[in-house]
């Protein structure tokens, strides 16, 4: 599952996928169909590829996404401002509070999807 938030840790959109895709692929449709503009774009090393860095920079929003390892240039990136990057994963900590999702009972992808949409209502609510 691919999840974006917002400022506040509150569900903006969420992406079920296979085990066997990769989170760019997936992160790339996602930020593609989203308003970006003069935003800041928070993600952890998966996310820096060349075509989500060049999506972002057209969208003139703010690139805040570490360097892979293997990458021959490093780009800088604000250290300060990634720290903030923790709200994404209190939102799946959020979701795991509700047993049906983090064990995983549901076996049909659109019985997951709708519990999912459920579970993220309950968290814009608290």
């Amino acid at each position: 599952m691919h999840a974006v938030v917002d400022a506040l840790g509150n569900p903006l959109r969420f992406v079920l996928t296979g085990g066997h895709c990769h989170d760019s692929v997936t992160g790339y449709e996602i930020l593609k169909q989203m308003d970006l503009t003069k935003r800041q774009v928070l993600a952890d090393r998966a996310y820096d590829t060349n075509r989500i860095r060049r999506l972002l920079d057209e969208q003139t929003a703010t690139c805040v996404i570490p360097s892979k390892k293997n990458r021959r240039k490093p780009l800088e990136w604000d250290r300060e401002i990634y720290k903030e990057r923790h709200l994404i994963e209190c939102f799946f900590n959020k979701l795991k509070h509700y047993r049906r999702l983090a064990t995983r009972y549901d076996k049909l992808a659109c019985t997951f999807m709708a519990f999912l949409s459920l579970a993220s209502i309950m968290i814009w609510l608290a």
